[in-house]
């Protein structure tokens, strides 16, 4: 039997976690967060002290870290045995995470990591190059965006109810330069594939975004049902 797979991939910002877990939820299906994955290295290579120019010893860390992932309400991360999940989406993990996923090796590490997910009844995943190189046979893809301004405010309003010191220009000025290294690397670029559902948040509700999601997924699954 086959495993369906929804990729929801986008720019950082765009909403893809938020709409990725209430929509496995809703599906009763499992739940990868890969960007928490690459932050979760960039966390591993900060605390270590690696140099962010030292690519074999970044793979390294990469090869011999162990992750844990608890999706109840919310994602709980844990590296190496420690709770790291409050550091996962600090503006400097997110950074250091966008340096380290252009290294070839690194992507290639991580990539078996992120296909172990899909298992019955089925996984959404969201992320960057979910739908385009990770599972880029799944059925179900949408790509989910945001315009830059509402993505940065989006972001200062989290961290600043989290108690995160937070500068709205200096997040809107990451954002634009995560974008450009994440359009311009080498490997797995951020892109849209062919056959995804292009959605733009910016004047979206959450639920109306989960819909839209939803519906692609049901309509997709009757019509396999009845083939």
């Amino acid at each position: 039997m086959s495993i369906p797979v929804l990729t929801i991939d986008g720019p950082s910002g765009a909403g893809k976690g938020t709409v990725s877990r209430l929509a496995a939820k809703k599906l009763g299906w499992h739940y990868l967060d890969s960007g928490s994955i690459y932050r979760s290295l960039a966390l591993a290579v900060a605390k270590q002290g690696v140099d962010l120019a030292d690519e074999a010893a970044i793979v390294s860390v990469a090869e011999k870290m162990h992750l844990e992932f608890e999706c109840e309400i919310d994602l709980t991360v844990r590296l190496n045995g420690i709770d790291v999940t409050a550091e996962i989406p600090l503006e400097s993990t997110g950074a250091i995470a966008s340096t380290v996923a252009a290294i070839p090796d690194v992507r290639r590490v991580l990539l078996q990591k992120q296909r172990d997910f899909k298992q019955l009844p089925g996984l959404v995943a969201d992320g960057r190059d979910m739908g385009t190189v990770v599972f880029k046979e799944a059925p179900f893809k949408v790509f989910l965006t945001a315009s830059v301004g509402e993505r940065a405010m989006r972001r200062y309003k989290q961290l600043i109810e989290k108690g995160i010191d937070a500068n709205l220009i200096q997040i809107t000025n990451e954002i634009e330069e995560r974008d450009r290294r994440d359009r311009e690397r080498a490997t797995a670029p951020l892109a849209m594939a062919s056959d995804a559902l292009y959605l733009d948040s910016s004047d979206m509700t959450i639920d109306s975004v989960v819909e839209e999601v939803l519906n692609l997924v049901r309509t997709g699954l009757n019509e396999r049902s009845q083939s």
